[in-house]
Order: C-alpha cells, then sequence, then structure tokens
C-alpha cells in the first residue's frame, strides 16, 4: 500500500523513467494507492496545465483513493509542521501516509526523512 506524493505523479507524467518503471508497476498490480486531497490541489494548480495534462491526471484520479484532509489528520500535519518545519502540503501528505498506514512514494526525501514512524520510498 502506498501513498503518492505529488512529485511522483509529476515525474510519472513527464515520463521520467525511475518514476515510469516504479509506478507501471504498482499500477499493474492490485495494491492499494492513496493521495492526499492537497496532492489533487497542486496537480491541476499548475498554471501552464494543458487539457491533455488534466486528462492524464483524471485517469490517474480514477485508479487512487483521495484522502480529505480532515481533522484528524489537519492535527497531524499541523504537529508534523510544527516539530519538523515541513511545509504545509508536505505535512497534509505525510499525515494522509501516516493515517492510511502506507509507504510514501516520493522524490523529495530530504524534507520527510526527519518524520519518524513515515515509511518512505524513493523513486
Amino acid at each position: 500500500m502506498y501513498t503518492l506524493d505529488t512529485n511522483a505523479i509529476i515525474y510519472y507524467l513527464k515520463d521520467d523513467q525511475d518514476a515510469v518503471i516504479v509506478l507501471s508497476s504498482i499500477f499493474t498490480q492490485n495494491i492499494p494507492l492513496y493521495i492526499s486531497a492537497i496532492t489533487e490541489i497542486e496537480l491541476f494548480s499548475f498554471p501552464e496545465l494543458s487539457a491533455q495534462e488534466e486528462e492524464q491526471i483524471d485517469q490517474i484520479l480514477r485508479t487512487v483513493a483521495i484522502i480529505p484532509v480532515d481533522s484528524r489528520i489537519a492535527r497531524t500535519a499541523g504537529l508534523i509542521r510544527r516539530t519538523y518545519h515541513v511545509n504545509i502540503a508536505d505535512s497534509a501528505i505525510a499525515a494522509t501516509a501516516l493515517f492510511t498506514g502506507t509507504t510514501l512514494l516520493t522524490r523529495n526525501t530530504r524534507d520527510f526523512r526527519k518524520i519518524p514512524n513515515l515509511s518512505m520510498c524513493q523513486i
């Protein structure tokens, strides 16, 4: 089971070889995948986003469970931000992975590795 960081999806969409290998393998298996609602916001916030890219994002989002930022996740994210000085988006994504008990797939291990009990896999 995995939670996808925003950058994992972005690198996959840009045909980054490492991301494509890892995520293609995961997409073909019947493994639960999660993203934070924050990731959905980030993916759709790029100013130069084309209609084709929006469709690619939609296709990926149809294969994952999108976890809303409820009070429990918000409080965990706040604690992560306060304690480990991680930005708001990354703290919410980390809190989502902790909430779902999943491994976070990311390229940004530098900020996330400060968070104890967060299982992480670099792509």
